[in-house]
């Protein structure tokens, strides 16, 4: 049995009214919907007069920074943001390994985790809502919360904007299975509050730096397809990134190019950040196999049709054709 206490919206209201210094951090390689979840409950926190800043192991990327500009400079404790915090609430981090360093210096503290994640590793008490498109979901369901309860009096434009981006991003801007009926009843509702859609629609699908259309080219250059293209794997050794003076947040669209080729059942990036045996896996499923499934293989997770792992293996092609084996046991 676990330790952990499993809130309903009200409990988790409760909790969060408490007023204490709040740390809030969110997941390594952050998207959209991390920081547009964090930055959103930090600022319906501090509406409630509750001191909050967000925090993470990585750097907020470049193209995500419309979401915290005017807000929080640099979300690294490393560096100014030393501030002594009574409790620490993850968001959109299903397990203490997508933290990165931070679990550890902060897991004692960590009060509250949520998520939306259907598989993963609980590490505090918990509102986990797997039925949500995106912990942004949760966020404004908590908002509503506590609108009705009379904690706070309005929802400000920048939590709209910030939910919405959550939203927004991880349904892949609706295309993706995960958008329910509920998720476009969300959407509307953000929308008429004044949600500033088509700018932020550029911002997450439509803007991208010459260094990613220059990864992106790569990864179509090394793209393969296999069993009769039913499955397409790109591999991005530190060489090529080494080459071409890319960072990690370059390659984070190459899982975008194996994944929109037609007849393509399993799309999945193998990526390696240094010149060291360790690679990070990214997989996508257009059919109804569940890549969080041969993920948590190798200690990953995510959703059945979007999910990642990392792993050791002596090179690239062999760390490829390690999780295409995976692939195909569970195809079989």
């Amino acid at each position: 049995m676990s330790k952990f206490r499993t809130l309903t919206m009200v409990e988790l209201c409760e909790r969060l009214c408490e007023d204490r210094k709040t740390l809030i951090v969110y997941h390594v390689r952050s998207d959209a919907d991390a920081v547009g979840s964090a930055f959103a409950l930090r600022e319906l926190l501090r509406m409630m007069n509750i001191p909050a800043i967000c925090a993470c192991a990585d750097e907020v990327p470049e193209r995500l920074r419309f979401l915290t500009d005017g807000v929080q400079g640099s979300v690294l404790l490393e560096e100014e943001l030393r501030l002594d915090h009574d409790r620490v609430i993850s968001v959109d981090s299903a397990s203490p390994a997508q933290l990165g360093e931070l679990y550890e210096r902060l897991h004692r503290y960590i009060d509250l985790m949520i998520d939306h994640h259907g598989s993963g590793t609980v590490y505090a008490d918990h509102y986990i809502d797997s039925e949500a498109s995106a912990t942004g979901e949760i966020i404004y369901e908590l908002a509503k919360e506590l609108l009705r309860q009379g904690k706070i009096s309005e929802l400000p434009p920048r939590v709209i904007n910030s939910v919405y981006a959550a939203i927004c991003s991880d349904t892949g801007c609706f295309r993706f299975a995960n958008a329910t009926p509920r998720t476009f009843r969300c959407a509307a509702e953000l929308l008429e509050a004044g949600a500033e859609q088509a700018a932020i629609n550029r911002q997450l699908f439509e803007s991208k730096t010459f260094k990613q259309v220059k990864a992106e080219g790569e990864a179509a250059s090394r793209m393969l397809l296999h069993d009769g293209g039913r499955i397409a794997s790109v591999t991005f050794p530190y060489s090529s990134k080494f080459a071409l003076s890319l960072s990690d947040e370059n390659l984070e669209t190459i899982i975008d190019i194996p994944r929109s080729v037609a007849g393509v059942e399993i799309a999945f990036s193998v990526r390696q950040p240094e010149d060291k045996p360790f690679f990070r896996v990214s997989m996508r499923s257009m059919s109804d196999l569940d890549v969080s499934a041969v993920c948590a293989r190798f200690g990953g997770g995510g959703h059945m049709r979007a999910a990642g792992c990392s792993l050791e293996a002596p090179n690239i092609r062999e760390a490829e054709e390690i999780i295409l084996s995976a692939i195909r046991q569970r195809m079989e």
